[in-house]
Protein backbone atom coordinates (compact mmCIF):
# COMPACT_ATOMS: atom_id res chain seq x y z
CA UNK A 1 0.00 0.00 0.00
CA UNK A 2 1.37 3.37 -0.98
CA UNK A 3 2.53 5.71 1.78
CA UNK A 4 0.48 8.57 0.31
CA UNK A 5 -3.13 8.36 -0.89
CA UNK A 6 -3.71 8.11 -4.60
CA UNK A 7 -5.56 10.90 -6.37
CA UNK A 8 -8.45 10.30 -8.72
CA UNK A 9 -6.95 12.04 -11.77
CA UNK A 10 -10.45 12.97 -12.96
CA UNK A 11 -10.58 15.34 -9.96
CA UNK A 12 -7.18 16.99 -10.51
CA UNK A 13 -7.78 20.53 -11.79
CA UNK A 14 -5.99 22.64 -14.38
CA UNK A 15 -3.09 21.85 -16.64
CA UNK A 16 -1.84 19.03 -14.42
CA UNK A 17 -5.20 17.28 -14.52
CA UNK A 18 -5.33 17.63 -18.31
CA UNK A 19 -1.88 16.10 -18.65
CA UNK A 20 -2.59 13.24 -16.26
CA UNK A 21 -5.89 12.34 -17.93
CA UNK A 22 -4.04 12.00 -21.26
CA UNK A 23 -1.69 9.35 -19.88
CA UNK A 24 -1.99 5.66 -19.01
CA UNK A 25 -3.71 4.90 -15.69
CA UNK A 26 -0.48 4.41 -13.72
CA UNK A 27 -0.27 4.74 -9.96
CA UNK A 28 2.81 6.92 -10.36
CA UNK A 29 0.59 9.55 -11.95
CA UNK A 30 -1.87 9.23 -9.07
CA UNK A 31 0.70 10.31 -6.43
CA UNK A 32 2.26 13.20 -8.33
CA UNK A 33 -0.62 15.65 -7.65
CA UNK A 34 0.57 15.89 -4.04
CA UNK A 35 3.17 18.33 -5.46
CA UNK A 36 1.41 19.88 -8.47
CA UNK A 37 4.12 22.31 -9.62
CA UNK A 38 6.85 19.70 -9.31
CA UNK A 39 4.58 17.20 -11.06
CA UNK A 40 4.35 19.43 -14.14
CA UNK A 41 8.14 19.65 -14.44
CA UNK A 42 8.49 15.95 -13.70
CA UNK A 43 6.03 15.04 -16.44
CA UNK A 44 7.68 17.42 -18.90
CA UNK A 45 11.18 16.05 -18.37
CA UNK A 46 9.95 12.46 -18.48
CA UNK A 47 8.09 13.12 -21.73
CA UNK A 48 11.15 14.78 -23.28
CA UNK A 49 13.39 11.87 -22.35
CA UNK A 50 10.93 9.28 -23.67
CA UNK A 51 9.71 10.98 -26.82
CA UNK A 52 11.99 13.81 -27.90
CA UNK A 53 15.56 12.75 -27.19
CA UNK A 54 17.98 11.62 -29.89
CA UNK A 55 19.41 8.82 -27.73
CA UNK A 56 18.32 5.57 -29.43
CA UNK A 57 15.24 4.14 -27.66
CA UNK A 58 16.84 0.72 -27.18
CA UNK A 59 19.86 2.28 -25.48
CA UNK A 60 17.63 4.57 -23.41
CA UNK A 61 15.59 1.63 -22.17
CA UNK A 62 18.66 -0.39 -21.23
CA UNK A 63 19.81 2.61 -19.18
CA UNK A 64 16.41 3.03 -17.51
CA UNK A 65 16.20 -0.66 -16.65
CA UNK A 66 19.75 -0.61 -15.31
CA UNK A 67 19.01 2.39 -13.09
CA UNK A 68 15.78 0.77 -11.88
CA UNK A 69 17.57 -2.50 -11.16
CA UNK A 70 20.47 -0.84 -9.35
CA UNK A 71 17.96 1.18 -7.33
CA UNK A 72 15.85 -1.85 -6.39
CA UNK A 73 12.84 -0.13 -7.93
CA UNK A 74 10.47 -2.97 -8.78
CA UNK A 75 7.71 -0.67 -10.07
CA UNK A 76 10.11 1.08 -12.45
CA UNK A 77 11.55 -2.19 -13.71
CA UNK A 78 8.05 -3.62 -14.17
CA UNK A 79 6.88 -0.65 -16.23
CA UNK A 80 10.01 -0.31 -18.36
CA UNK A 81 10.24 -4.01 -19.22
CA UNK A 82 7.16 -3.33 -21.37
CA UNK A 83 8.51 -0.07 -22.75
CA UNK A 84 11.81 -1.78 -23.60
CA UNK A 85 10.02 -4.58 -25.44
CA UNK A 86 7.99 -2.01 -27.38
CA UNK A 87 11.24 -0.16 -28.24
CA UNK A 88 12.69 -3.38 -29.69
CA UNK A 89 14.95 -4.54 -26.87
CA UNK A 90 15.14 -8.36 -26.96
CA UNK A 91 13.96 -10.18 -23.83
CA UNK A 92 17.45 -11.66 -23.32
CA UNK A 93 18.96 -8.17 -23.07
CA UNK A 94 16.20 -7.00 -20.74
CA UNK A 95 16.94 -9.91 -18.41
CA UNK A 96 20.71 -9.49 -18.70
CA UNK A 97 20.78 -5.75 -17.93
CA UNK A 98 18.95 -6.47 -14.68
CA UNK A 99 21.59 -8.94 -13.45
CA UNK A 100 24.29 -7.53 -11.15
CA UNK A 101 27.07 -8.25 -13.67
CA UNK A 102 24.91 -7.24 -16.69
CA UNK A 103 26.56 -10.06 -18.58
CA UNK A 104 24.75 -10.48 -21.86
CA UNK A 105 25.04 -10.29 -25.62
CA UNK A 106 25.44 -6.51 -25.65
CA UNK A 107 27.09 -4.41 -28.33
CA UNK A 108 30.28 -2.56 -27.43
CA UNK A 109 28.32 0.70 -27.12
CA UNK A 110 25.71 -0.95 -24.89
CA UNK A 111 28.46 -2.35 -22.65
CA UNK A 112 30.06 1.09 -22.37
CA UNK A 113 26.76 2.79 -21.57
CA UNK A 114 25.86 0.16 -18.96
CA UNK A 115 29.27 0.58 -17.29
CA UNK A 116 28.83 4.36 -17.46
CA UNK A 117 25.37 4.09 -15.89
CA UNK A 118 26.79 1.94 -13.08
CA UNK A 119 29.53 4.51 -12.42
CA UNK A 120 27.14 7.46 -12.36
CA UNK A 121 24.65 5.67 -10.09
CA UNK A 122 27.29 4.39 -7.67
CA UNK A 123 29.97 7.10 -7.76
CA UNK A 124 28.17 10.17 -9.17
CA UNK A 125 31.04 10.97 -11.56
CA UNK A 126 32.24 8.42 -14.07
CA UNK A 127 36.00 7.88 -14.28
CA UNK A 128 37.64 10.01 -16.98
CA UNK A 129 38.68 7.07 -19.22
CA UNK A 130 35.14 5.66 -19.21
CA UNK A 131 33.63 9.09 -19.84
CA UNK A 132 36.03 9.60 -22.76
CA UNK A 133 35.04 6.28 -24.36
CA UNK A 134 31.32 7.03 -24.08
CA UNK A 135 31.81 10.61 -25.29
CA UNK A 136 33.73 9.32 -28.31
CA UNK A 137 30.76 7.08 -29.19
CA UNK A 138 27.94 9.60 -28.63
CA UNK A 139 27.54 13.19 -29.76
CA UNK A 140 27.26 16.03 -27.24
CA UNK A 141 23.46 16.08 -27.27
CA UNK A 142 23.30 12.36 -26.57
CA UNK A 143 25.80 12.72 -23.71
CA UNK A 144 23.55 15.26 -22.01
CA UNK A 145 20.50 13.08 -22.72
CA UNK A 146 22.26 10.02 -21.31
CA UNK A 147 23.16 11.83 -18.08
CA UNK A 148 19.68 13.36 -17.82
CA UNK A 149 18.12 9.91 -18.31
CA UNK A 150 20.28 8.36 -15.60
CA UNK A 151 19.57 11.20 -13.19
CA UNK A 152 15.85 11.41 -13.90
CA UNK A 153 15.31 7.68 -13.45
CA UNK A 154 17.31 7.75 -10.22
CA UNK A 155 14.76 10.36 -9.07
CA UNK A 156 11.84 8.28 -10.34
CA UNK A 157 13.15 5.13 -8.65
CA UNK A 158 13.70 6.86 -5.32
CA UNK A 159 10.28 8.51 -5.43
CA UNK A 160 8.55 5.23 -6.25
CA UNK A 161 10.39 3.20 -3.63
CA UNK A 162 10.04 5.70 -0.80
CA UNK A 163 6.35 6.27 -1.48
CA UNK A 164 5.87 2.50 -1.99
CA UNK A 165 3.83 3.05 -5.14
CA UNK A 166 1.97 -0.14 -5.99
CA UNK A 167 2.12 -1.91 -9.34
CA UNK A 168 -1.35 -1.56 -10.82
CA UNK A 169 -3.71 -4.42 -10.16
CA UNK A 170 -4.26 -5.82 -12.63
CA UNK A 171 -0.98 -4.70 -14.19
CA UNK A 172 -1.33 -2.86 -17.48
CA UNK A 173 -0.39 -5.15 -20.34
CA UNK A 174 0.51 -2.40 -22.78
CA UNK A 175 1.99 0.98 -22.12
CA UNK A 176 1.63 3.51 -24.90
CA UNK A 177 4.04 6.42 -24.95
CA UNK A 178 2.37 9.66 -25.89
CA UNK A 179 4.15 12.28 -27.94
CA UNK A 180 2.03 15.24 -26.80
Amino acid sequence: MARLPYFDVDNVPGRLGEQLRGRPALNLYRVLPHAPEIALGFLGLGRAILTQASLPPTLRELVILRVGGLSGASYEVHQHRRVARAAGVPEEKIDAVLKPDANGDFSELERLVIAFTDAVVHDVKAPAPLYAKVAAALDEQMMVELLATIGFYMLVSRLLENLEVDIENPPLEKLELRHD
